[in-house]
């Protein structure tokens, strides 16, 4: 059997090697043969295709695909080897005499490789396009368009593509061959008509990879923008779609030290009436990122970083952002948001975001107290309009665990609303000390330098813990308590000071006690000296089953009305004034008997309280119509 089989092989195998020695010489001499043409070519090509005829060949398929009238003052340089290429020097590209003669760009040096068998046929063809030193124009019109293409080839391939679900159809009259476009040190200045804005792009490199005009292109930009270098990449299957502002499959990002974003979906460079997609945008250094955007917003500096990632589609007047994930610093959170341009309205921010902790002041920074100005086509410049008339905000907060600069709250729901010329910020639920918390911060006016209003309430909260956190010194309550506190100010709240403030405050708790008070050793020293400092009283306590305390706030200082600390058997009274710039006190106070009958044992003592906290000076009050006390 295997004998059989070597058989057949042998025979098989026997005419082949009969003919391909004979194969093997007729491609080495057709391959010789077209080596010495290719060399014969090369050798005669200067002598038999003229400078003027590539010249005058670049010259039309550049007005050709522009629609621009292409002037050359240089002399071109035409080589031969490796490839056939021209090289064209000052080229001026501008539109025609009569049609407004408007500039399009000056080019330094402009190379482009050519078919030689076409040249010795009477035509040009040119491929792999290279600029130096281009200076370009660019408008970009009231509809979105860029006019880089006047009246030319690729105006009217833009102006005649077809669109099949996303796939672009182009009539073959239409389509071209273009190839790879680099571009080396370029400038460019993008005029924007609809804003007014002018944008200056230098050190630009550019690599563009389009082989016809009916293919897919990639393209990749690297320019310095405001001194800072930006890296842009763009793709697209159907590109004449996208440049004609119709939808169609993209990719584009835009990279830098300051900022990286990134989207991928469907999308065109005009409208936005039907995106679809995925974005990723991060901001390694905000303040960094608004400095060099030219914006000054006060307080943002608590916010280093920030990122989103989302899945994004068009809806009715705005866009929908899906399974979005957010970071805020070290914060991050997930949930949905949306963004509306109603007619006749502020474009408006709303959604719900849940983190699992956060830092509530970088929050208030980039979202509530000053939201970066600027308008949504004009993310570069400064504008001289503030966030509130610009934006509105309504977006929903959840927390597990929120950071309000020493505190930490639990549990935390809260909402920021940016409306008309007002922006409110509330909590109004989490667990704070022990107890719980809601809280209403509102700022009015442009940019919010027409004040604000702060209201906290805290319920039965540890205020012994609160005077801990806040390292405050002297004889304070040791209670569970609760807090009312009502404050405004008519100034910018950045530039607040505790002179301009104004409020008021309710402080009550239910039993506790003030240590380093001790009623009496106050009565004792009382009645031997006429003044003696605080701590001369001793180390003692005064236990007190009710407090009640209310306060006014104005012009640096806190005026008590009525502080009732009532104990078990004497109840003692403040009133008078706090400057709490200077901690400087002016108080009234009274110590009395609860009990009626307790009089004689434990008469009416009136005093001041002078100097300043925490160690006051206590001045005993005469009481000229006392009653003699009744000898036993």
């Amino acid at each position: 059997m295997s004998t059989s089989r070597q058989g057949r092989w042998r025979k098989r195998i026997g005419p082949v090697s009969r003919w391909l020695p004979a194969f093997a010489r007729v491609s080495t001499i057709m391959l010789l043969i077209g080596l010495a043409f290719f060399l014969a070519l090369r050798i005669a090509a200067p002598y038999l295709i003229s400078t003027g005829f590539v010249r005058s060949g670049i010259e039309d398929a550049l007005s050709k695909w522009t629609g621009y009238h292409a002037e050359i003052k240089g002399n071109p340089v035409l080589e031969f080897w490796p490839t056939p290429r021209i090289t064209l020097n000052e080229v001026t590209i501008r539109q025609p005499r009569g049609s407004g003669d408007k500039l399009l760009g000056r080019i330094e040096s402009l190379s482009a490789d050519f078919s030689l068998i076409d040249a010795l046929r009477g035509h040009t063809r040119f491929h792999e396009f290279h600029l130096l030193r281009p200076n370009l124009s660019l408008t970009r019109d009231e509809n979105g368009l860029i006019d880089w293409s006047y009246a030319g080839l690729l105006a009217r391939a833009i102006a005649g593509v077809q669109d099949n679900n996303g796939t672009e159809i182009l009539a073959p009259k239409l389509d071209a061959d273009i190839g790879a476009v680099t571009v080396e040190d370029g400038t460019l200045t993008l005029t924007d008509t609809q804003t007014g804005n002018v944008y200056h792009f230098d050190s630009v490199a550019a690599d563009i990879a389009w082989p016809k005009l009916s293919k897919a292109i990639s393209a990749v930009l690297i320019a310095r923008f405001n001194g800072q270098d930006l890296k842009i990449d763009f793709s697209s299957a159907a590109p004449l779609l996208v440049f004609a502002g119709r939808n169609a499959e993209m990719k584009a990002s835009i990279a830098s030290n300051l900022l990286t974003a990134r989207f991928q979906g469907v999308g065109s460079m005009v409208s936005l009436s039907s995106v679809s997609g995925n974005i990723n945008a991060s901001f390694p250094d905000v303040p960094a990122l608004l400095k060099w955007s030219g914006r000054s917003i006060p307080g943002i500096e608590s916010l280093k970083s920030a990122s989103m990632t989302s899945d994004v589609s068009s809806v009715s007047n705005g866009f929908r952002f899906n399974n979005v994930s957010m970071t805020l610093n070290d914060a991050s959170a997930t949930g949905v948001m949306d963004f509306t341009v109603a007619p006749g309205k502020r474009p408006k921010i709303g959604g719900t975001l849940a983190f699992d902790q956060m830092n509530l002041k970088p929050f208030l920074d980039a979202f509530a107290l000053r939201l970066a100005a600027g308008g949504l086509g004009d993310m570069l410049l400064p504008s001289p309009l503030g966030p509130l008339q610009l934006l509105d905000l309504d977006v929903r907060l959840s927390a597990r665990q929120a950071q309000m600069g020493i505190f930490l709250l639990a549990d935390v729901g809260a909402s920021v609303i940016v409306a008309g010329e007002e922006a409110k910020f509330d909590i109004g639920e989490s667990q704070f000390e022990g107890g719980e918390m809601t809280a209403h911060l509102e700022a009015t006016r442009r940019d919010f330098d027409g004040g604000g209003k702060l209201q906290l309430s805290i319920r039965n909260a540890d205020f012994n813990a609160l005077a801990e956190k806040l390292q405050l010194k002297g004889p304070l309550p040791h209670a569970i308590g609760s807090l009312d506190l009502s404050l405004e100010t008519p100034k910018a709240i950045w530039t607040t000071g505790l002179a301009d403030v104004t409020g008021k405050l309710r402080f009550w708790t239910a039993s506790g006690s003030i240590p380093g008070i001790d009623v009496y050793a106050l009565r004792t020293q009382a009645a031997q000296k006429p003044f003696f400092a605080l701590s001369s009283t001793g180390n003692g306590s005064f236990a007190f089953s009710k407090l009640d305390l209310r306060a006014d706030f104005a012009n640096g200082t806190a005026e008590i009305h009525d502080a009732r600390f009532a104990g078990s058997d004497q109840t003692l009274t403040l009133s008078g004034v706090i400057t709490y710039q200077s901690n400087g006190l002016a108080l009234s106070g009274v110590l009395e008997a609860i009990d009626p009958a307790k009089a004689v044992d434990l008469p009416r003592l009136p005093f001041f309280i002078g100097g300043s906290w925490p160690n006051p000076v206590i001045s005993p009050v005469p009481l000229f119509n006392a009653p003699a006390k009744t000898q036993p």
